[in-house]
C-alpha cells in the first residue's frame, strides 16, 4: 500500500510540473492556457510540490497569492495527511 501510494504521488507530481510548465509555454505564446482551479486542483490531490518545484523553475504563477500561499500549504496538507495516514512506514520504504 506504502508503494502505491508513494507511486501515485510521484505521478502526481510530475503530472502537475508538466502542466505548469505547458502553461507557461501557452502563456508566453498568447494561446490557450490551462484553468487556474485545474492547477489548484491537482495540487489539492498531491501534486503540490511538482507545483511549488514547477513555479520556481519556470517562474509561473509566483504573482499569484493563491499559488504562491496555496502550493506550500497543500504540501503541508499532504506531509501531514501521509504521516498520518502511514506514519514513519513512509520513510521505511526498504524494510517492506
Amino acid at each position: 500500500m506504502v508503494v502505491l501510494s508513494l507511486v501515485y504521488y510521484i505521478a502526481v507530481n510530475i503530472i502537475l510540473w508538466g502542466m505548469m510548465k505547458y502553461d507557461k509555454e501557452q502563456a508566453r505564446r498568447h494561446h490557450r492556457r490551462i484553468p487556474e482551479r485545474r492547477l489548484l486542483t491537482v495540487g489539492l490531490i498531491g501534486g503540490a510540490f511538482g507545483g511549488m518545484a514547477a513555479m520556481r523553475t519556470y517562474r509561473h504563477k509566483t504573482k499569484h497569492p493563491v499559488f504562491a500561499l496555496g502550493f506550500p500549504a497543500m504540501a503541508l496538507l499532504h506531509a501531514v495527511l501521509i504521516y498520518g495516514v502511514f506514519g514513519m512506514d513512509w520513510f521505511n520504504l526498504g524494510n517492506e
